[in-house]
């Protein structure tokens, strides 16, 4: 086991701290670790994709568990796969697809662990079916403050304290998956264009679920009766009869994704430290808005193009200049979208280089009593850290969104109060109970759970 002290930041590269990192080999060494912890305790790390400070201890220590990334068999015949919590999904998806399953729920980035998909509960693009990430394991393997490693089953408090718990239960060792089944390696595509966001809105929602993946790119920089227009993507497994005969070698193809080295801002290529200003962010969106078709339908893509298209893009977290970026995603019911409309506004009117917003429905919600995915509407936006007033300006949309009934994902959280988290999720008590049972020395503390105290 490797041990080296480091300074770490979320994805986002906002508010570095220092810890003591160990990279275990084997459950035995994380045992180890956890057993041998300081009194700044220690706390679970996978790619580092969180864009907060979720995974981050300052003073403790970090377990690094990208080198628990074994895949101990996959049961093609029932669709179950048993693996460590460092595998990525990315190379799941790789294994998985030539014997025709998918992960069970695929967010928008394929760099994301096992591990870090349950302790998140990421939602996908279809949770209004398939729920969160959690739903579909049917086993974890969790390392508790005692330094046992026990067997988790669905339905039971620890459980689903640990799915969406933010590592703050234990150390997820590993996973026995559900998988989804498919019969091609390919996605049928439908593309639309929304003048604004009631049109957003509407389109969304005309089509039920009939493809049941669905997420739209929303324009903030556009103002007027413009405000929220945006650009809607749907899609459905393809089926073998939908392939063109040229297709028959892309059946399978695991790796067929975006084109690298393209810049998904049109023009603007990323510059190191260079911080994408109002209008250059407006005439981004603009040239994105109109280069997406009006209305296309049918278009095959392959699976990885389709859910992980950002991964094959060049790293854009320059564009948010050195202070980093805050990304920022709430959550809001339905028949709460005036207040959706009015985050969008304040937005539009605040004039901030917001170049990606993705939104999203949400079905029913999971039973975690930290998961973020609850009936309704949900957006993500990527703000630059450095923008003046920014902390002041979130603290008023967060209490916008909490006067709704809504919440902020604290998984991408870097920012938010106490007193405000506690707000949105009126089980955090519930939660703050069991883990006290669990843990009552406090083996397992991040930055993110001495911000807000959970």
């Amino acid at each position: 086991m490797s041990v080296d002290t480091v300074s770490l930041t979320g994805w986002g590269r906002t508010a570095p701290t220092t810890a003591v990192r160990f990279r275990p080999r084997g459950y035995e060494e994380a045992a180890a670790v956890v057993r041998g912890r300081g009194p700044r305790g220690v706390i679970a790390r996978g790619l580092g994709r969180s864009p907060g400070d979720a995974a981050q201890n300052a003073g403790g220590s970090v377990l690094d568990l990208a080198g628990l990334a074994r895949i101990g068999g996959v049961d093609a015949a029932a669709g179950v796969v048993r693996c460590e919590a460092g595998v990525s999904l990315e190379r799941l998806l790789r294994v998985l697809l030539p014997l025709g399953w998918l992960p069970p729920v695929l967010p928008g980035t394929g760099k994301v662990t096992v591990g870090g998909a349950i302790a998140s509960d990421l939602p996908g693009l279809d949770h209004r079916r398939a729920g969160s990430f959690a739903r579909h394991v049917s086993a974890l393997e969790l390392l508790t403050a005692d330094g046992e490693v026990r067997t988790v089953l669905p339905g039971t408090a620890l459980f689903d304290a640990t799915a969406g718990g933010l590592g703050l239960t234990g150390v997820i060792l590993g996973a026995t998956l559900r998988l989804r089944r498919v019969t091609t390696g390919l996605m049928s595509v439908s593309t639309e264009r929304a003048g604004d966001l009631d049109d957003l809105l509407a389109r969304f929602t005309a089509g039920g679920d009939r493809l049941p993946y669905a997420s739209a790119w929303v324009d903030l920089m556009a103002r007027g009766r413009a405000a929220g227009r945006g650009v809607l993507t749907r899609g459905e497994h393809a089926t073998p009869d939908m392939r063109p005969a040229h297709a028959g070698r892309t059946r399978w193809s695991p790796r067929s994704g975006g084109a690298p080295g393209r810049s998904p801002f049109p023009g603007f290529p990323p510059l190191p430290g260079i911080l994408l200003g109002p209008a250059a962010a407006a005439l981004c969106n603009e040239v994105r808005y109109r280069g997406a078709p009006r209305a296309r339908t049918g278009e095959l893509r392959p699976v990885p193009a389709f859910f992980h298209a950002s991964d094959a893009l060049p790293d854009v977290r320059a564009l948010y200049g050195r202070g980093g970026l805050v990304r920022y995603r709430f959550t809001v019911g339905y028949g709460q979208e005036e207040t959706l409309h009015r985050v969008v506004r304040r937005i539009a009117a605040r004039r901030s280089p917001a170049v990606r917003a993705v939104l999203q429905r949400f079905g029913a919600a999971d039973p975690g009593p930290l998961s973020f995915a609850a009936p309704g509407w949900s957006l993500e936006l990527d703000l630059p850290a450095a923008l003046p007033g920014l902390s002041r300006f979130l603290d008023g949309v967060d209490e916008e969104v909490a006067a709704a009934g809504g919440r902020v994902c604290l998984a991408t959280d870097s920012r938010t109060r106490p007193e405000t988290a506690a707000a949105m999720y009126p089980r955090l008590a519930e939660f703050r109970e069991l883990r006290a049972r669990l843990d009552p020395a406090g083996a397992f503390r991040s930055d993110l759970s001495r911000r807000l105290g959970p």
